[in-house]
């Protein structure tokens, strides 16, 4: 199993620091299906959040067509099923859990990006939560403490660099800068930190994997990944930062490999591949268990496939 070294790591602003001295890496843990589920409908690009209370929703998304759905899905606990809708069809949501809610971010629409906070319920009740700063889509989304920070995106124009912060009663705001822009990047939290794998800056895609610091706003590259990848599934288990699925820059150039993240070693291994090569996927941790909902293959077919993944 091969082991890909960070670089130096770098600030928000792109300058060196030097290396730190590293000790004997973990070996990762490699991903396996363990279950297998049917969702209502195939769709890419849904938006999933975990709750405080175990529920899982998929939110969003585009469907076979490639039209924007309005669905909200509780994949967990139960079987999958349609159980609300958004105020508008959208896609290219950031979401994440805090506390029994999830809150969605944005999204794409027929019309353009949306500026709209969402909050919905484990029920799918819908209610508005607040606004962005802009119009955004393809950002990503994770939740550190009582704080739901947004990742890079795209206003009707432009691919953005900023990393946002939503708390629960206070304005939105810009607690980082990247070292470039970036959409579809595959995002998820480790120990206080934002882990940032892949994207693309609207021209190409990304290698660099990047960590945040939301306090010190500091980012840092911890890793590169072997070549650049956007529209990827991002999850944290166990300690580790996990990349699934994802394409080159190609449309066709969808990829099955998982990638496991060690932050503490700065270290990027194999942990395993997806049953089919998949990009446009929603990945999100429940318990010891990553799920993988959606997703679109090389062909262009869209999936219904809700995967179960895990150390046996």
């Amino acid at each position: 199993m091969a082991t890909t070294k960070a670089p130096a790591s770098t600030t928000a602003s792109g300058q060196d620091a030097p290396r730190r001295a590293r000790t004997a890496t973990p070996v990762a843990t490699t991903l396996h299906v363990l279950s297998h589920r049917r969702l209502p409908a195939p769709v890419q690009l849904p938006a999933l959040a975990r709750l405080a209370d175990g529920t899982v929703l998929a939110m969003g998304g585009l469907d076979a067509a490639d039209q924007s759905v309005d669905s909200i899905l509780r994949l967990t606990p139960g079987a999958p099923r349609r159980i609300g809708a958004l105020s508008a069809p959208a896609h290219d949501l950031g979401a994440a859990g805090l506390g029994n809610r999830a809150y969605a971010f944005g999204g794409g629409t027929a019309a353009g990006p949306l500026a709209d906070i969402r909050s919905v319920s484990r029920g799918g009740t819908v209610r508005s939560a607040g606004r962005l700063p802009a119009a955004m889509s393809d950002t990503g989304a994770a939740t550190i403490g009582r704080t739901v920070y947004v990742v890079g995106g795209y206003t009707t124009s432009t691919p953005l660099r900023s990393v946002l912060a939503f708390r629960l009663g206070a304005p939105v705001r810009d607690v980082a800068t990247l070292p470039h822009a970036l959409r579809y990047a595959a995002v998820a939290a480790v120990g206080g930190r934002l882990l940032i794998a892949g994207g693309t800056d609207g021209v190409r895609g990304r290698r660099e994997i990047l960590s945040v610091d939301p306090a010190a706003h500091q980012v840092k590259v911890i890793a590169r990944l072997p070549q650049p990848l956007s529209h990827a599934g991002g999850a944290a288990l166990g300690g580790r930062f996990y990349v699934l699925g994802g394409r080159g820059d190609a449309l066709t150039a969808q990829r099955a490999a998982i990638w496991v993240v060690d932050p503490a070693h700065r270290t990027l291994r194999r942990a395993g591949r997806l049953p089919t090569a998949l990009s446009d996927i929603g990945a999100v941790a429940s318990g010891d268990r990553i799920l993988v909902a959606g997703g679109r293959d090389r062909s262009g077919t869209v999936h219904d496939e809700l995967w179960t993944m895990g150390a046996r």
